[in-house]
């Protein structure tokens, strides 16, 4: 897994307006990078809820916020639009970024063994990361995050 001090790596992934975004859209001012694992589940929707609701904080702070999953351009549009999240969602499709920032791996849940996101939030300035906060649980972790910046 990325830590601290580690610089942001080469990419290209699309939003979920379908345009790319690569690594020179990130590497200045600070980013917010969580990636979680799946469009339109509970803790997920909970979690990007969240970051919706402080995005005015956030901005106020010259913070921008990127959501992250291996979900598709598709998924992110549905997800975006029925919770009106207003920040980038990155479709890791070929999980070039969770595999770089190390999220990408063996998951457990309810005694079930998958592939999957580990949920991790990455804070980043200028592209190096600063803070890491490592399996988020999602009940305050934005206002965490926003104390972070």
């Amino acid at each position: 897994m990325m830590t601290e001090g580690d610089k942001l790596p080469a990419f290209t992934v699309l939003d979920d307006h379908g345009q790319p975004v690569s690594t020179a859209d990130l590497a200045h001012g600070t980013v917010v990078l969580y990636f979680y694992p799946k469009d339109d589940t509970p803790g997920c929707t909970k979690e990007s809820c969240a970051f919706r609701d402080a995005l005015d904080a956030f901005t106020e702070r010259g913070t921008r916020i990127f959501g992250i999953s291996a979900d598709d351009v598709d998924s992110h549009v549905r997800f975006r639009d029925k919770f009106g999240l207003t920040f980038p969602l990155l479709a890791d499709t070929k999980r070039v970024l969770c595999e770089a920032f190390g999220v990408w791996g063996e998951q457990q849940w309810q005694g079930h063994k998958y592939q999957g996101i580990a949920r991790t939030t990455f804070v980043l300035r200028d592209g190096v990361v600063i803070k890491v906060f490592p399996n988020v649980d999602v009940m305050g972790h934005a206002e965490r995050v926003l104390a972070a910046v």
